[in-house]
């Protein structure tokens, strides 16, 4: 599993260094998008228009995260968007509607992703269901528990001005009348632990191998379903960090939301260099994907783009992502 002169048995793969060719693509890409929306509109100039952008990105960045792990193995976790919703809701219901401590809120929140990620684990690589389909399944689910737990109503967690609303200066600390995006920290800090997971960990080599060649990784005694679970589960975490995340950035959530969310951070996976067809990714890469995912959603608005040709213009970005991640995989092959 190791080269023996760089002990690193992915540094000389062909696609690890097409995907640190595309990291530098995606860093001009989202200097030129800030440079344009920068120039075009005045208000995206504004200090509040930065932190309307990191408001974006802390949840898409832990979705991202997490479902960057599910890629390299070959898979998809689907279930991420409708996910955050559901345990955004039932953490926040406790605490609003229960009266439960906010640590309380907190840790269900987390734990539901857990569990979700658990489940879809199993289902994908003990059931043998497609990760697609297993997924879309889950996210299915996910829907229905966020209304059912919640009776149909929506849910806010407690506001900044109130004695327990502590939770929102996680993530946008505000100091005099200054607001801080704290959020980019903790963000930061947790791509740097999952990247050396990724990269460093036994477990992160092994889910690496699984997307490269799972055959090959289960005759070579590696227990696949472990490590294949294990992806799954670290998406459903950073699916409750993401749940928190959105709770503190944004008044309510309704039942029934998220979808739709877990394509911009799939996309900004992709975006960054995250191979499809599995094997290969990058965590530094999916924050850069996520960036410009963030930057679009909030530079189209101050220009004018109504949300139908936001959505147009989105998707076509993803398109041209999928896209370059067909043309590497060909050039690979031949």
């Amino acid at each position: 599993m190791t080269d023996k002169k760089n002990g690193n048995a992915f540094t000389n793969n062909p696609l690890v260094r097409a995907i640190g060719l595309q990291k530098i693509v995606v860093v001009i890409v989202l200097i030129a998008l800030i440079a344009f929306f920068s120039a075009v509109s005045p208000s995206f100039r504004q200090y509040s228009t930065l932190l309307s952008i990191m408001d974006y990105t802390y949840y898409l960045a832990f979705l991202g995260i997490g479902v960057t792990f599910c890629l390299i193995t070959g898979g998809v976790d689907l279930s991420i968007g409708t996910g955050m919703f559901c345990y955004a809701l039932i953490g926040g219901y406790l605490i609003t509607r229960q009266g439960m401590p906010v640590i309380v809120g907190i840790l269900v929140t987390l734990i539901c992703g857990l569990i979700m990620g658990i489940v879809n684990g199993l289902i994908v690589s003990k059931g043998g269901h497609a990760p697609f389909l297993a997924t879309l399944c889950t996210m299915m689910i996910a829907r229905g528990l966020g209304a059912i737990a919640t009776g149909g109503a929506s849910v806010t967690w407690p506001g900044a001005t109130a004695p327990n609303g502590w939770t929102r200066s996680l993530f946008k600390l505000t100091v005099g009348e200054i607001k801080l995006p704290l959020g980019f920290l903790w963000v930061m800090i947790l791509a740097v632990v999952m990247s050396i997971v990724l990269n460093k960990t036994r477990t992160g080599r092994y889910i690496i191998a699984i997307g490269s060649n799972k055959e090959a990784t289960r005759l070579s005694g590696i227990n696949v379903a472990k490590y294949q679970t294990m992806a799954y589960v670290f998406s459903g975490i950073f699916t409750g960090l993401a749940a928190l995340a959105y709770s503190s950035a944004f008044q309510s959530m309704a039942p029934g939301g998220g979808g739709g969310v877990e394509l911009n951070a799939i996309g900004g996976a992709i975006i960054g260099g995250t191979s499809m067809s599995g094997g290969a990714g990058s965590i530094s890469g999916t924050i850069l994907g996520v960036f410009i995912m963030s930057v679009l959603q909030t530079g189209l608005p101050l220009i004018g783009l109504q949300a139908n040709y936001q959505q147009i213009i989105i998707g076509l970005v993803l398109i041209v992502a999928v896209y370059i991640d067909v043309l590497k995989n060909k050039k690979l092959d031949k």
